[in-house]
């Protein structure tokens, strides 16, 4: 007998959440997804990477947040029901979008990304269409339903409405992640009025827009999102972490291709080394798992492997400068050759990262990339961009920030018992 088509639970199920207070589920649908193990893999991957080094409280998840966007995005459909420009038949789209937009995240999302050439997006979209358990679910609703949601996910969709409220630059997902990172960093910066902003939020056929009268509070979550950027997200000490895991992941596939011998061999990794990670591979990789080869890795025979595990382990990160590579380029060669003659592999120890962000911006013709601007809701009904009537967003909008720092280990440098002049030229032009 073929099973009906989801409808609501009998009884409401209900998660406590420190930033919602409560997140509630009503919809079998949504009640299935989160069951499914690709779903509940995301507890053991954190939302904020590195950076519980830093600030210890950021041990929360992808599945913590990704609760949260699906409640936010439950109170803006409360908002917009019976509105014109809302179609509640869209309602299941945006929900199941919503949970499921971070579902293709992997251990330490950026740092494996940048070494293994992976997208996470296009994890998510394997895991919303591939034979997964998410996929069975979704696929019960209609045979085109899980289609439908990763076009959403995907920013693809021709439905822009749902697809705004998920990603645009005043969404569920960053106004979730905003509170949800403060809280667990323990910082201000990310506080803004969000029942005020769901209350002036109003649907139309290309995106979610707010009402004029809520401008002052839209002000406010911009300038939130611009101070977390920099006193978190950013920060120099995680920064620091996220550069030893990433070479780390590095050292291990260069060891690998040439052949090394590990004591305890990475099998869940070979694949990513060779570029050919199937989607079953990737599901199997968690931060536990990352975490149990760095135990391991302190003791290999290599020492470059060895010494950059027992670092991010034991929290012996780099030190940092300021350093504009392309204010100082003529340092940055002298200082490689240095680095190699103190007997330090500058591919691994002289390391230069880079952090940029805007804050808010609209589209200019002739850009790139389109970004969609929020737009106000005039008391004449006509729709304004944000910038047009905020002193305070015009202030920033456009305007891109970029910090450079050159990351190093100190320690190395302050042990003269050989290169000791070599060393001392390396502190001269760091000026450490």
């Amino acid at each position: 007998m073929t099973k009906p088509p989801y409808g609501l639970l009998e009884e409401e199920k209900v998660f406590k959440d420190p930033v919602h207070r409560y997140i509630h589920v009503r919809d079998e649908l949504i009640w299935e997804l989160i069951g499914t193990k690709e779903f509940q893999r995301l507890r053991r991957i954190r939302q904020l990477g590195t950076t519980y080094v830093t600030f210890h409280g950021a041990e929360h998840t992808r599945f913590n947040h990704s609760l949260g966007v699906y409640e936010i995005t439950k109170r803006i459909l409360e908002v917009f029901k019976g509105r014109p420009g809302w179609d509640e038949k869209d309602r299941l789209l945006a929900l199941s979008a919503a949970l499921l937009h971070d579902v293709g995240h992997g251990p330490f999302s950026h740092s494996f990304e940048k070494v293994f050439d992976t997208d996470h997006e296009e994890w998510t979209r394997e895991i919303v269409l591939g034979d997964t358990e998410v996929n069975k679910v979704l696929s019960h609703v209609s045979p085109t339903f899980p289609k439908e949601v990763a076009d959403v996910i995907e920013k693809t969709s021709p439905n822009k409405l749902v697809t705004s409220m998920i990603s645009s630059q005043i969404d569920a997902d960053r106004m979730d992640y905003l509170q949800r990172d403060a809280y667990y960093t323990g910082v201000s910066y990310g506080h803004f009025d969000m029942e005020r902003i769901l209350r002036v939020m109003r649907p139309t056929e290309d995106q979610v827009v707010i009402k004029q009268s809520g401008m002052h509070a839209v002000e406010d979550y911009i300038m939130s999102r611009y101070q977390m950027y920099w006193q978190v997200y950013f920060h120099p000490v995680t920064r620091s972490a996220e550069v030893i895991l990433t070479k780390i992941l590095k050292r291990a596939k260069e060891l690998s291709d040439q052949g090394y011998d590990f004591k305890q061999k990475p099998n869940h990794f070979y694949s990513f080394f060779d570029g050919k990670g199937s989607l079953e591979d990737y599901l199997r990789l968690d931060e536990a798992i990352t975490m149990y080869y760095f135990q391991i890795w302190q003791d290999e025979e290599d020492r470059i492997l060895s010494d950059l595990c027992v670092r991010f382990l034991n929290r012996h990160l780099f030190k940092y400068v300021e350093f504009n590579p392309n204010l100082r380029m003529n340092d940055w060669p002298i200082l490689q050759d240095l680095f190699r003659q103190a007997d330090l592999n500058p591919d691994y120890y002289l390391v230069i990262d880079s952090s940029s962000d805007l804050p808010y911006d609209f589209y200019r013709p002739g850009e790139e990339e389109e970004r969609l601007p929020i737009h106000l809701v005039m008391p004449n009904g006509k729709l304004r961009e944000l910038s047009r009537e905020s002193d305070v967003v015009e202030a920033i909008s456009g305007k891109k920030r970029t910090d450079h720092k050159l990351y190093f280990p100190l320690d190395c440098l302050e042990d003269e018992r050989e290169h000791k002049e070599v060393k001392q030229k390396i502190r001269d032009i760091l000026n450490v």
